[in-house]
This record gives structure tokens, sequence and C-alpha cells, in this order.
């Protein structure tokens, strides 16, 4: 979507390739409970649904249309995804491996995204832990580009995180609809199918690229991301807000600059980023300070010889929070 699309369907954080028992995750109230039961419902629809569609995204007054094909067979999921309107962009997943073509610009950026999903960011195994930090609850039964769907809502129990309005299909626990509100409680941004097709026959044409990443005047990015352990190399996280841990630890190449951390932070629901990068020169990733596009807040400060930038869809204080509390021993 606008920040940019790619981000919000398959986010920076995935679940591990195997579901705990849902039982223990839902020893809440009845409604609790079938609020909890109906997110299991989202996560496994993600992994298990093949379907075509187009949908809109609005970020405050700025709005976006794209197009998803959304395939899972025997070598698992495939994707294809182009803008509609705006800049031109195209991205293609095959399971961890995320191409995304930028024909005004004639770039390729390649990324290796180990445990990355799509949106939204549930963590099956941390569903247990969702209700500490969130009250979560049916709401009415509405529809939604003709499929009646569940609402479920999501409320925060502190200002360190996002507060989420989830309409799901009834039949296939499929998510149709999202709106994300800020610690204020305003909305930020959402998305919406305006139109879908869920199952039946989906043709594998429809993931093909239009572009290819061989063509000699294309420019290609490569961000070369490999698994660590950063603590090894004395970065640490001294504290995260409640409810966040790491799942996720990277090297990569980012802007040109190679052997840039990146660690992935969530709280079973939202996903942070901290991107630590050698200070060859005076600026970070982002300008030093916090910065906000819509629901994602930016986060940069020095710490010695490297910039510490976290992003993350967040409130600041959270973002901010995390910042402050990444730390380097030697």
């Amino acid at each position: 979507m606008i920040r940019p699309l790619a981000l919000r369907l398959w986010g920076t954080a995935r679940a591990l390739p195997f579901l705990l028992p849902v039982s223990a995750a839902l020893a809440q109230t009845d409604t609790s409970t079938s609020a909890l039961q109906w997110l299991q419902r989202v996560y496994t629809a993600t992994q298990k649904l093949s379907y075509s569609g187009v949908f809109v995204y609005q970020q405050g007054q700025q709005f976006e249309t794209s197009r998803i094909t959304h395939v899972v067979d025997a070598s698992g999921p495939r994707e294809r995804l182009e803008t509609l309107d705006g800049v031109p962009r195209e991205i293609i997943r095959t399971r961890d491996e995320v191409v995304c073509y930028l024909p005004a610009s004639k770039a390729v950026k390649i990324d290796k995204q180990y445990g990355s999903r799509v949106f939204p960011d549930i963590l099956p195994e941390r569903l247990k832990d969702l209700s500490e930090n969130y009250d979560i609850r049916k709401g009415e039964i509405e529809r939604v580009g003709g499929y009646d769907c569940q609402v479920i809502v999501i409320e925060p129990k502190d200002r360190m995180r996002y507060g989420h309005r989830f309409w799901v299909d009834l039949h296939s626990g499929m998510l149709l609809k999202a709106k994300t509100f800020d610690e204020n409680g305003e909305m930020v941004e959402q998305f919406a199918f305006t139109q879908l097709q869920i199952g039946g026959a989906i043709g594998r044409e429809k993931l093909k690229a239009r572009f290819s990443r061989e063509s000699r005047d294309w420019r290609v990015e490569d961000s070369g991301a490999v698994l660590t352990n950063l603590a090894e190399a004395g970065w640490t996280i001294r504290s995260g807000p409640p409810g966040f841990r790491t799942v996720t630890e990277l090297l990569r190449t980012l802007g040109g600059t190679s052997g840039v951390g990146h660690i992935v932070l969530s709280d079973g629901l939202a996903a942070v980023s901290v991107f630590i990068q050698p200070a060859k020169t005076k600026q970070p990733v982002s300008r030093p300070g916090l910065v906000r596009q819509g629901a994602i807040n930016v986060y940069a400060r020095q710490v010695g010889d490297h910039w510490v930038t976290v992003v993350g869809e967040a409130p600041a204080e959270s973002v901010k929070y995390i910042a402050d509390a990444v730390e380097f021993r030697k």
C-alpha cells in the first residue's frame, strides 16, 4: 500500500511454521475466547487460501488501488501484487523471496524475508498473550464486498500500541477489511477489498511478472539478508515495551550500505523493525528524531559509530522507547 503497499500485506515478521494448540490460548471469557478463535481463523486463511482481488488502501486523504493474486499449492504460497494507480509498482513473492519491480526508475529490489508473512501480523504462538495487551471482542455482523463478515474489535490496554477493527469473512475466515486507530482513537489507515474471488480456478499466469530482473537496463538491488545473532556483535535491546519480543535478527544491505543489522520485534499483532547502520555518512536511514507517515512512526538516533533507526506501525512513544533501549556492549 502507500507505505509501500507490500509492507502492509507481507509485514516484517511471520510466525514459526507451526501452530501451538489454541486451547491453552483461549482461557478467557466466552466472548474473548470466540474473538481469539476468529483471529486464529484469519491466520489460517492467510496460509491456506488462494484468492484474487482488488482492494483500496486509504491513509489520510491518500488512496491507492491494487490488484493481488495469492495462490497456495504444494510448492507453497506465491503472490503477485500490482498498483493500479499512482506510481507503478509490481511485487512478486515466492515463499520467502520478495521481488519488487519499479519500472519508473528501472529498478528491481530483491529481499529474502526470513519469517515474513501476510498482514495482519498475528503470531499464532502468541495468541495466548494478546489478551494481556489488548481487549479483544466480537462486534456486529456486517457486509464487505458482498460477503457477510464478523467484526472483531481489538483495543489496546496502553498507549504503546494501536487499536484495530477487522472484518472477517464468516465462511472462509479471510480478512476483507481492516481499520487502524492511533493512541487517540483516530483512524490512521484502512483497507478493504472491492472485488474478490476466494478459491476456484485462479490462472497461474496471473502470478507471472510483467518485467524481468535480467533486463540489462534495469538496476538490481539485493538485500542479501541472512539470519544472524546481533548479540554476538554486541547489540542488545535492554527492554522493549510490555509484550514486545524479538522474533527475527538479520544482516542485510540497505540503501547501498552492507552489514546493516535488522531486529524485528512483535507483540503478537504489531511488528517493529530496528535497523543498526554503520555511520559511514552523517545521515541515518531516516533523519534524526521522530518522523511520522500515517500509522508508521520512525525514530532515529546515533549510538556510538552507528545509527539506530526504529520503524513500526506503533505509536511514537513505543517506537522511541525501543530506540532508546538499543545498546552496544563490547
